[in-house]
């Protein structure tokens, strides 16, 4: 919060909305899912990518204004697996376009204390796009401010999916769960039926 007074002054067209802010109720995550660029660009007869394109200013300005706050954690929700349907040319602009933007952007997240990290199915990017984003994910890593999680390749039945098989997972290393069928497995089971 201190930060986001040190930006704006007396006059300025945000002061009086800074000074009207809360600290104490602010939350300590934002979850936001990015959605609507191509719609944008196509109400503006210009081609989705323009969209994309577009929507970068909106998040930098996000983030920073998340870390001006002193929000701990800004979850961006940005590719996810249904994304993968669309033309293979725009899918392999949002991933040129990912790699340019972190690239571009890693010297203000370093210079903002910003910490940046990866969510999703990272393992079925392109192996271009994964290892820029691991590389950026690391050189972040030690930074204390703000932490920005971009989903990347994420989709909510597969998390759903993913938590039950490693619940699954955790009962059977424990003993809890036998293979044999779910009257087998006991108390993990019991009320589900």
């Amino acid at each position: 919060m201190k930060a986001l007074l040190e930006v704006v002054r007396p006059g300025d067209r945000d002061w009086e909305l800074a000074q009207a802010i809360d600290p104490a109720r602010l939350p300590a995550h934002i979850a936001i899912i990015m959605d609507g660029n191509g719609r944008w660009a196509g109400r503006r007869l210009l081609p989705r990518v323009a969209g994309h394109k577009a929507g970068i200013g909106p998040v930098r300005a996000t983030v920073e204004a998340c870390a001006r706050l002193g929000i701990k954690a800004l979850t961006l929700y940005a590719f996810s697996v249904e994304n993968w349907k669309r033309p293979r040319a725009e899918v392999e602009t949002l991933w040129r376009l990912l790699r340019f933007y972190l690239r571009k952007e890693l010297p203000e997240l370093q210079k903002n204390d910003i910490r940046l990290q990866a969510i999703g199915r990272l393992d079925a990017l392109p192996s271009q796009v994964r290892r820029e984003l691991e590389a950026v994910v690391e050189a972040t890593s030690r930074n204390g401010g703000l932490l920005v999680n971009l989903a990347i390749n994420y989709s909510g039945r597969s998390e759903i999916v993913d938590a039950v098989n490693a619940i699954l997972e955790l009962a059977k290393l424990e003993g809890r769960l036998d293979t044999v069928g779910p009257r087998a497995a006991g108390p993990l089971w019991r009320g589900i039926e």
